[in-house]
């Protein structure tokens, strides 16, 4: 399989699927002209034209409404935001109409959108575009929530998000674009609600999604020096959680951490935690342990963002603790 980066695998999905049905189309800011703010879109305008890549204003709630008006009359939006911060703009569309209108029209009104843009902290980006929205919107029932770690998943998830008839929420880490990986040709699905092991082991379960993945293995990496197997669980999908995978890794480690970027009050994480306590309690040797972001809007200065946000050292210590209870 070649190997490309995370957002030529978007790019090849996208292409892919805008040209397999006529009503797939991409909108949002600097999409066109610009080839995307992170060049997720370079050579769509191109290749589809202006009525089908559309260039938007900064006007998130207006583009979204678009999005979510196109959809009910049996369009295929993808609506994309520079960053999920500027999501907060559009979440009256996104939670009072996209989410709802399928469910109040008793199934009559279909909703295939798509909304992706990148989340998270990148580099020195400060407090008001580095957060982490999973949580926000996997609390709202009606969206299904997708968070991909590696080119692969990137790819056939969001094939699958552009072909579900319900609204999905597709999140990119800001700096995982330019992450290389093996990624197949053609006609690749990753379905919705499926997680994965990103690395099998018997010691100690870390569940991650996101770039959070990526930390989470290199905490494995360490944790193998010193004899301890850690197996990394990535969800992949957040809403529908794939739960089973979870519980069938836990009674097999009889332990577990949950690494997420997100901050820790309600996170997604406390979520996660739950459903393994309910479904796998008698099989836990230790009390499941949280590595998160502080509690605290990200700082500008570059060691403190680092300080904040979750890294494979903390991810290691973590395992150790609940191993060595």
């Amino acid at each position: 399989m070649p190997e490309i980066t995370f957002r030529e695998a978007l790019n090849q999905a996208m292409a892919e699927e805008m040209e397999r049905d006529p009503n797939v189309f991409l909108m949002g800011e600097e999409v066109g002209y610009y080839q995307g703010a992170y060049k997720v879109s370079q050579g769509l305008l191109e290749k589809f034209g202006p009525q089908r890549v559309i260039d938007t204003p900064i006007a998130e709630l207006g583009f979204a409404g678009l999005g979510v008006g196109a959809a009910q009359v049996g369009l295929r939006p993808i609506i994309e935001f520079m960053t999920w911060n500027f999501s907060l703009l559009a979440l009256d569309q996104i939670v009072n109409n996209a989410a709802k209108l399928r469910y109040m029209s008793g199934g009559q009104i279909k909703m295939p959108i798509v909304f992706r843009g990148a989340n998270g902290s990148a580099h020195q980006l400060g407090a008001q575009h580095s957060q982490s929205m999973e949580a926000w919107l996997c609390h709202i029932p009606g969206l299904i929530v997708m968070a991909p770690s590696v080119p692969a998943d990137g790819k056939g998830m969001l094939k699958a998000a552009i072909r579900d008839d319900n609204p999905v929420i597709f999140i990119e880490s800001e700096v995982a674009y330019g992450y290389k990986g093996e990624v197949p040709e053609g006609e690749h699905i990753v379905p919705i609600g499926v997680g994965d092991i990103k690395r099998p082991g018997k010691d100690v379960t870390i569940v991650a999604w996101s770039k959070m993945v990526h930390v989470a293995l290199e905490a494995a990496n360490i944790l193998a020096g010193e004899g301890i197997e850690a197996e990394v669980v990535d969800p992949r999908t957040l809403r529908p959680l794939d739960e089973q995978l979870l519980v069938s890794s836990v009674e097999k480690t009889n332990r577990c951490v949950i690494v997420e970027e997100g901050w820790p009050y309600a996170g997604v994480g406390a979520e996660i935690a739950h459903r393994i306590y309910i479904n796998a309690f008698d099989h836990l040797d230790a009390p499941i342990l949280r590595v998160t972001s502080e509690d605290v809007p990200m700082p500008y200065a570059a060691n403190l963002e680092h300080a904040v946000v979750p890294n494979a050292q903390r991810v290691a210590a973590a395992a150790k603790k609940v191993l060595y209870v």
